[in-house]
């Protein structure tokens, strides 16, 4: 019986040992083994690897995917007119050297991640100073983050680290100066929409003006013509009046005649004393006859 718990206790140990001393490294995963805080082996490749048992040899493993560090608050920084804004950022970035990254942090990503933000922070104090609020907001924001890139690139690499990408998430006015930026805004906005209204009113005035204008020109055109055609017309009305009146003047006269009484003659109520023997009353007489005429009324 006490033979059987001796092989059993020796196998339990046999395995505890056997296991101490197999370790598997994750495709995600970088593996440090270590033996009294110095680096041996830096294994990067997936599979089951092998080691000395503790306390001769250790294992840490170090995450291999790309991180993300978020600024938890924005930052204030400078611009080149000294106006002051608040900057978010996020950096992506990931372990490229494990032996160096063990040497400068022990392994501690939160360590790791504070060292990121100061080298990030670093690089935009210096670069947002060289650049006005307009150029970071829109007209040279990707220059200032490819330039803060380069910087955090070059200084990541000393930790081996790698930086893949550095982006502004938004850039704002601290509140202080809000308000008069939201102002200056609107003012220029009236401006210009007051500008623009003068700009229609002067152009209609001047539309109206030559509208009017041709309109005059079209009317004076228009009556000079209507007043030549009606010239043209009457002299030939008169013309064919005159040939026709020629060939029998006594028809002309008797034509005129009766034009007269028409015109005398309009309203019933109308009364005209006139010498009955008058030649007004000519063609009243029957024909070749000397009676007189009735009195006109």
């Amino acid at each position: 019986m006490n033979r059987i718990v001796a092989i059993l206790i020796a196998a339990f140990l046999g395995f505890m040992l056997l296991s101490s001393t197999v370790f598997i490294v994750d495709q995600r995963k970088h593996a440090i083994v270590f033996a009294l805080g110095e680096v041996k082996q830096v294994i990067s490749e997936p599979g089951l690897h092998f080691k000395l048992p503790p306390p001769f040899q250790n294992v840490l493993f170090l995450d291999k995917r790309v991180l993300t560090i978020e600024s938890p608050d924005a930052d204030r920084f400078i611009t080149a007119e000294k106006k002051n804004i608040l900057i978010d950022t996020f950096v992506k970035w990931r372990i490229v050297d494990p032996r160096q990254y063990f040497v400068s942090f022990g392994g501690d990503e939160s360590r790791a991640r504070d060292r990121m933000g100061q080298i990030v922070k670093a690089a935009l104090n210096e670069e947002i100073t060289k650049y006005t609020v307009r150029d970071v907001i829109s007209g040279e924001r990707a220059k200032v983050m490819d330039a803060i890139r380069n910087k955090t690139i070059i200084e990541a690499k000393v930790i081996g680290i790698e930086i893949i990408d550095v982006r502004l998430k938004r850039v704002d006015y601290v509140e202080q100066i809000n308000n008069s930026v939201f102002e200056r805004m609107k003012s220029e906005r009236v401006r210009v929409a007051n500008q623009l209204r003068s700009t229609g009113f002067a152009e209609s005035e001047q539309i109206r003006a030559d509208a009017d204008k041709q309109r005059t020109v079209i009317l004076a055109e228009a009556y000079r013509e209507a007043e030549m055609v009606r010239g043209e017309g009457d002299a030939k009305a008169s013309q064919t009046y005159a040939q026709s009146f020629g060939k029998n003047p006594e028809f002309y006269k008797f034509y005129r005649s009766l034009e007269a009484y028409r015109a005398s003659f309009k309203n019933r109520s109308d009364v005209m004393v006139v010498d009955a023997n008058s030649d007004f009353f000519k063609y009243f007489k029957g024909s070749g006859t000397a009676g007189s005429a009735a009195p006109a009324k």
